[in-house]
């Protein structure tokens, strides 16, 4: 029987818990060969902390681990009966998830350029806290997920006048 990717649900914040407490046990039941990779998908994002750029690691999906096995009854009780899982995706009958999904995450995890948090809605009041104006105050006007900018509506000498901004040069008020 060939191994393939399934997708555990476990409680939110136990992920690497759960990973070593399944790593063990696969080694100590001798499973290699049954149960050969635990994942937990990544990836890296931009925020800023106090002023300043700090690059973490976010859960891309939080609650829920990737492991690669050969799916069987054994198997399935192995992994369901780790402490804070608490199940499969699928329930009893549960269904692999595409190579391509899991590489996916995998690159995505891997990848050099760190994604920055987007958090802005249109009409969030914000202050300009980069750049030429510093210490402005407006309203988003209209948020660019692709570009990661925010167009920003600030009055400047009793006009209101549009500036394009990347999200790390503004921060939400009120």
């Amino acid at each position: 029987m060939a191994k393939k990717w399934y997708v555990v649900h476990t409680y939110s914040g136990f992920e690497k818990r759960v990973k070593t407490l399944l790593e063990e046990k696969v080694r100590n039941s001798n499973l290699q060969d049954q149960i050969d990779d635990v994942l937990i998908p990544t990836e890296d994002v931009v925020e800023l902390k106090k002023g300043k750029k700090k690059v973490s690691k976010k859960k891309t999906f939080p609650g829920y681990i990737l492991v690669h096995m050969e799916m069987s009854t054994e198997n399935w009780h192995v992994v369901k009966n780790i402490p804070k899982v608490t199940g499969f995706v699928g329930g009893i009958n549960p269904v692999p998830i595409p190579e391509d999904d899991v590489k996916a995450m995998i690159d995505l995890a891997r990848s050099q350029a760190p994604r920055i948090v987007a958090k802005y809605v249109k009409d969030d009041r914000v202050e300009v806290i980069d750049g030429p104006f510093n210490g402005f105050t407006g309203t988003v006007d209209e948020v660019n997920p692709e570009k990661e900018k925010v167009r920003v509506v600030v009055s400047i000498f009793g006009r209101q006048t549009p500036v394009e901004l990347d999200y790390l040069q503004v921060k939400r008020i009120g």
